[in-house]
């Protein structure tokens, strides 16, 4: 196994990747199968890394619990933390209607079915329109574990 350091381009977020060789990682970036765990971004690439040598004075530091965060300032770890608990009272208290989301949004919000409390998927575009129809929508960012 083979360990690269990763970052997206758009934002410049760090995190880790484990590959079966250099070439693996190659045909899973080239396919879009990366992603970045933090805003989900496409664009992944390798970052610049320092080697890990082991010497008898000193032993390579074990992986944290959530190596997406390794490296993120504590305020954003914090963020994610407080994210993910958002989620799961959201997953715990709402109905879950896949991609049909925003139709959804639409016939509670017209009045067509019983007001509840839902989430799903939604496009940025059908957000804005929700949003532009006066319809309360509240996009959240993916999570580190909405990835695996």
């Amino acid at each position: 196994m083979i360990h690269y350091s990763l970052r997206c381009e758009p934002a410049g977020h760090g995190f880790d990747g484990w590959f079966r060789s250099g070439a693996d990682f190659e045909a899973q970036a080239g396919r879009g199968l990366l992603e970045c765990p933090i805003c989900g971004s496409a664009d992944v690439a390798k970052a610049l890394m320092r080697p890990a040598v082991s010497t008898s004075e000193r032993a390579v530091a074990p992986l944290r619990e959530g190596t997406a965060m390794v490296g993120a300032p504590p305020e954003m770890a914090e963020m994610v933390s407080r994210l993910q608990e958002m989620a799961r009272e959201v997953r715990a208290k709402a109905d879950y209607v896949g991609a049909g989301f925003a139709d959804e949004a639409r016939r509670i919000h017209y009045g067509e079915v019983e007001e509840r409390q839902i989430y799903g998927e939604a496009s940025n575009r059908d957000v804005h329109a929700l949003l532009e129809e006066g319809i309360a929508a509240i996009p959240l960012p993916p999570l580190p574990e909405d990835k695996n």
